[in-house]
């Protein structure tokens, strides 16, 4: 099925870029609301102050009377990589700030779900904490932490995902999204969120002069950013000017080999070059890998792989994440194929299909739904929620939206709509995870469906790719591909630039299996350019077309000490 390919629409601004900004680049800037040069320094001196943040002066002289009286403190995470690296951050910050052995506790999916569930807290207890500190999840734990002050736990939530209506009775709450906060960028990651916990926390033990009174050093928060950088980059958010900032500085930081030993055994077992990283790394290499423990085993892997300070234990625990990875991708491949074979019955009945699309096989992982849902969303380019069998009588949904649906308000108003549907929900624009009764499945395929068709425009449905539009013949250079690369980091809503063109095709080739190997001729100018298809549909390439579209990356490939121009192809077809 053919595509349609659009432009960014470039809007008149008032932009202030020198002449040795090439007009290409100007323009791509442009669109994405860049108007001069200073914007991508991306100094730490341009973050936003960890003061605005609502709730942190709270938070903050909880944790530093904590640290000064030797109370234990325990940190309750997320099993993903945002919440993996919210929870080594938080225990390397305090260990490093002298408090006495700062522990930490990630729930198990498959027996306590998500987030500070009465039932985690429970096990909370048996170390009997003074101080207990949600990172990367607490804003909807209203039972949970009820029973943890119950216990007489202090409780400090750190969170990112967008509250409910009643807040937990916490003794703080930071999170950039609730409500009268007035922090600018409400896109910070978890990992993000726990990083300005930790640097007001260092101001406030420094302002009481407990580093000099212990005799110990001020830690260094920049030493922290390559786990922000990580977190925030495999969590998806929108790469907000203060976001960009943040894995900017952390890019630069793994890049000259200034990383935890596990980022960078996880990009070595990635075949990753550290010093040529780029933020999609993170996101495609050393995330996945790190979410493998998460979604089949237990996220206590995952973080001791960040956790620790010796290189061979690194390593050892970064092959381990990377057989769970594949392990995971096996799983994945096999859901893929049966809800690929639901999909194309749709289709061969004539049916159209749901607007709001619901998978579910009571034979699937838990772990791996979120994952399958993501790739049925970019097959049919609808909302897709997967499920799987939790017991006797529960479903668990892993959610995944499209441009123009927020799916938590989509949810919500479902929520509204059929009360008795939900049992818990959570999340925010483009992701998010749910529980109902087995026995509600058809009818909450249905109420998806007529929730999405009441939110989203049907232009909104059609699967269009987005470009900032074609190339002159001299951007096709290494200096311009240099440019692309300094200009990021790219991510969520400030997206790589994407470019798209016709050419002629003079060789193709399949390699390694699954991906197509192409030689172009841009012909204007009769350039020759390598370009590559990471896993093409078999069934259409390799084929005799003289020449196609191409909607592609412009890349540098490295190999053998030469550095040359290599388009990386989103989408092909032959014209």
């Amino acid at each position: 099925m053919s595509k349609k390919i659009l432009h960014r629409p470039v809007l008149e601004s008032h932009q202030s870029f020198s002449s040795a900004i090439p007009l290409t680049m100007q323009r791509i800037l442009q669109t994405r609301n860049i108007t001069n040069e200073s914007e991508l320094e991306y100094r730490l001196a341009g973050l936003l102050r960890p003061n605005e943040l609502m709730g942190l002066i709270p938070a903050v002289t909880i944790l530093a009377d904590a640290i000064e009286a030797g109370e234990k403190i325990l940190i309750v995470g997320d099993f993903d990589a945002d919440g993996a690296t919210s929870t080594s951050l938080g225990v390397l910050a305090m260990q490093a700030m002298g408090a006495i052995d700062p522990e930490f506790l990630v729930p198990n999916r498959f027996e306590y779900g998500y987030g500070l569930t009465p039932e985690i807290v429970e096990v909370a207890q048996e170390s009997q904490p003074a101080v207990l500190v949600t990172v990367d999840n607490g804003i909807s734990s209203i039972e949970g932490v009820r029973v943890a002050k119950s216990y007489g736990m202090k409780v400090v939530v750190t969170d990112h995902h967008l509250p409910g209506d009643e807040l937990p009775e916490a003794d703080a709450i930071v999170n950039p999204n609730q409500h009268g906060c007035g922090f600018d960028s409400k896109a910070m990651a978890g990992v993000g969120v726990i990083f300005y916990v930790m640097s007001g926390l260092r101001a406030e033990l420094k302002a009481r002069h407990w580093f000099e009174l212990q005799h110990i050093p001020e830690p260094r928060m920049a030493d922290y950013l390559d786990l922000v950088a990580l977190g925030t980059v495999a969590d998806v958010v929108p790469l907000d000017a203060n976001n960009r900032i943040l894995v900017k500085q952390g890019l630069q930081r793994i890049q000259a080999g200034h990383a935890r030993p596990g980022i960078l055994a996880l990009l070595e077992v990635a075949n990753r070059d550290v010093s040529q990283i780029k933020a999609s790394d993170l996101g495609f290499a050393v995330g996945p890998r790190l979410n493998a423990a998460g979604r089949l085993d237990d996220m206590s892997l995952g973080i001791a792989c960040l956790l620790t300070s010796n290189t061979q234990q690194a390593k050892r625990l970064a092959q381990e994440l990377d057989q769970l990875n594949r392990e995971r991708k096996d799983i994945e491949s096999e859901m893929k194929q049966q809800a690929e074979f639901v999909l194309e019955k749709l289709v061969a009945d004539e049916q159209d299909l749901p607007n709001g699309m619901c998978f579910y096989d009571e034979t699937w992982h838990q772990g791996v739904i979120g994952i399958l849902a993501s790739r049925m969303k970019d097959k049919c380019y609808r909302p897709v929620i997967a499920f799987a069998k939790v017991d006797d009588e529960e479903i668990k949904g892993s959610a995944r939206s499209i441009p123009g649906l927020h799916i938590r308000d989509a949810l919500d108003l479902l929520a509204k709509w059929h009360p008795h549907l939900l049992s818990k929900f959570g999340g925010h624009a483009m992701a998010a995870g749910m529980s109902i009764k087995e026995k509600h499945y058809a009818e909450f395929a249905q109420a998806f469906d007529e929730v999405v068709t009441e939110l989203v425009n049907p232009n909104d449905l059609e699967d269009c790719l987005l470009t900032d539009g074609g190339l002159r013949a001299e951007d096709f250079s290494l200096s311009f591909a240099e440019m692309i690369r300094q200009c990021g980091p790219w991510g969520q809503m400030f997206p790589e630039p994407v470019f798209d063109g016709v050419f002629d095709v003079i060789q193709q080739r399949i390699v390694g299996q699954k991906h197509l190997k192409l030689l172009l001729r841009e012909p204007n100018e009769g350039l020759l350019l390598d370009a590559i298809a990471f896993f093409i549909d078999l069934t259409l390439w390799p084929n005799n077309a003289e020449q196609a579209r191409v909607v592609f990356k412009l890349d540098i490939n490295e190999f053998r000490g030469q550095r040359n121009i290599q388009l990386l192809v989103d989408y092909i077809e032959a014209v």
